[in-house]
């Protein structure tokens, strides 16, 4: 397999829907008038410890890559309230459903982007995040869409420049192929470990992991997840 290493002025663009079905006024409304306080500015260059970014200093920072209807991302929030919690989104329904129950829950500790997060990861600094999920991405199934995965060499570079040592990538996903994809672009990095000791390791969720909107369908659909993690050497 070759290297997808591309060049800064030849990025792939976003692939992926940005808008669904129109938004509820009240949805619209949390769009228009709550994301903004919560919005990274990546025109501004980011604090010197992103654990600046929170009303109350946060004692590290993880990162969540395409939170979907952000299930997930408020769950870790209100469960870890000592941690800043970034989420980057770029589907417009998904978003107004984060910020509903963002709102709903009053949490402080979470900031959001609302676009591609190649853009967020370029914008963040070396060693800021303790851990980075990506849970059921688009697992675009057809080989001649492969490169348009999230997973690719230059993704783990990136990963590998925004995690501390000893933080972790945790990786979901319902689909054989692009849990086979992550492993080998994983394998091949110099900087990370895969940490499974045992089957159950990936065969089961991480300990108190809430599970995703996406996870209920593909087990309803008869598909079994894989979890996976790789610990930043």
């Amino acid at each position: 397999m070759q290297s997808e290493s591309m060049s800064p002025t030849k990025r792939r663009a976003f692939f992926g829907r940005r808008k669904g079905h129109k938004l509820r006024p009240q949805r619209a409304e949390l769009i228009e008038h709550t994301l903004p306080s919560l919005a990274l500015d990546l025109a501004t260059p980011p604090p010197d410890r992103l654990e600046k970014l929170f009303p109350q200093v946060a004692t590290n920072v993880a990162l969540e890559i395409g939170f979907g209807g952000g299930e997930h991302l408020v769950h870790e929030a209100r469960s870890r309230p000592e941690t800043g919690l970034i989420g980057a989104e770029a589907f417009v329904n998904g978003m107004a459903s984060a910020l509903s129950a963002i709102s709903s829950a009053g949490l402080a500790n979470i900031r959001l982007y609302f676009g591609d997060a190649i853009e967020l990861l370029d914008w963040l600094p070396d060693q800021s995040l303790m851990r980075v999920d990506l849970l059921y991405p688009d697992p675009w199934p057809k080989r001649r869409h492969w490169k348009r995965r999230f997973v690719s060499d230059e993704r783990v570079r990136q990963f590998a420049r925004i995690l501390k040592p000893g933080g972790s990538f945790r990786f979901a996903s319902d689909i054989e192929s692009y849990v086979e994809w992550t492993l080998v672009h994983f394998a091949r990095s110099k900087d990370f470990e895969w940490s499974a000791a045992k089957a159950d390791d990936w065969r089961l969720p991480w300990r108190a992991f809430p599970g995703t909107r996406y996870e209920t369908k593909a087990k309803r659909e008869g598909r079994i997840p894989v979890y996976l993690t790789f610990r930043r050497l």
